[in-house]
């Protein structure tokens, strides 16, 4: 492994970068982790998900080991350590290590640590070729709209969407409504030209490329309609797609083996992925 990675107020080679083993983060999953996306070596969208990032850590009653407004300089430090120009910086804030014990420890300081991983975001092969979805039982928590590093159900929906040949899961609660994607936020476009994606709530994560894409499209006179849909009406939509912060917006062709519309990337969606990408390259600091 190489690269540089920050740790507790050090930056180190990645392939020595290490926590104790008594980190709650990994013992209890007790921690909150953040990604945003790198153009041209330059940050996306960082403040929302520095406000996201901030919401989720109160929620969890954890504070940063650094004063929270020093973050994104150590983000972009890491990215010039790094000579990162696209990709992502991940982020992940535990409650630190300490003698294991499920309640809160006294003393222990959190333990901040990121990292960086290069990808092609703008010219993702996925964007051309559209993504199939497998829909799977939400198994998750009751506070998905944190973002907590406890993500084994996301690791099982994932594993299973790999082994029915597709890229990504969306997960339904016992009524058939879809959720959100194991990694993305979900998305429909109804044969009325409605685009259509479940509120926030506790139910799921509010997703940061979610609300700049339903914003940009707004101010494009389309129509975003926030309500839950079925897996049904998904099936028999126009078009879908997911957003994420390393996907951005990438059309869905099929679910569960059935094509979504034509069974190619929709008009719809490749407009929204050129917008946000316009965005992107607009705002990126």
């Amino acid at each position: 492994m190489s690269g540089v990675a920050y740790v507790n107020g050090d930056f180190v080679p990645l392939s020595e970068a290490k926590v104790s083993v008594l980190d709650r983060g990994f013992l209890f999953g007790d921690g909150i982790y953040e990604v945003a996306a790198v153009l041209g070596g330059r940050l996306i969208d960082n403040e929302a998900h520095l406000a996201r990032l901030e919401r989720s850590l109160k929620e969890a009653a954890l504070a940063t080991p650094v004063p929270f407004a020093e973050i994104p300089k150590l983000q972009r430090e890491l990215i010039a350590r790094n000579a990162l120009a696209e990709g992502l910086v991940y982020l992940q804030v535990t409650r630190g290590a300490a003698p294991r014990d499920f309640a809160f420890p006294k003393d222990a300081a959190p333990t901040l640590v990121m990292f960086v991983q290069e990808k092609n975001l703008l010219c993702s092969p996925a964007a051309e070729a559209g993504v199939a979805v497998k829909t799977v039982p939400d198994l998750r928590w009751a506070r998905r709209d944190i973002k907590s590093v406890s993500l084994l159900a996301q690791v099982f929906a994932k594993q299973e969407a790999a082994a029915g040949g597709c890229q990504e899961a969306w997960m339904t609660d016992p009524a058939g409504m879809v959720t959100e994607g194991a990694s993305s936020s979900a998305f429909i476009v109804t044969k009325a030209d409605k685009i259509v994606t479940r509120p926030n709530s506790r139910e799921i994560l509010p997703g940061c490329t979610r609300k700049a894409v339903a914003a940009l499209a707004e101010r494009c006179s389309l129509e975003v309609e926030e309500r839950a849909f079925s897996v049904a009406e998904a099936l028999a939509a126009e078009e879908a797609f997911i957003t994420s912060a390393t996907a951005f917006v990438l059309p869905v062709v099929s679910i569960d083996g059935v094509k979504i519309g034509a069974g190619v990337p929709g008009e719809r969606t490749r407009r929204l992925r050129e917008i946000y990408i316009e965005f992107a390259l607009a705002t990126a600091e």
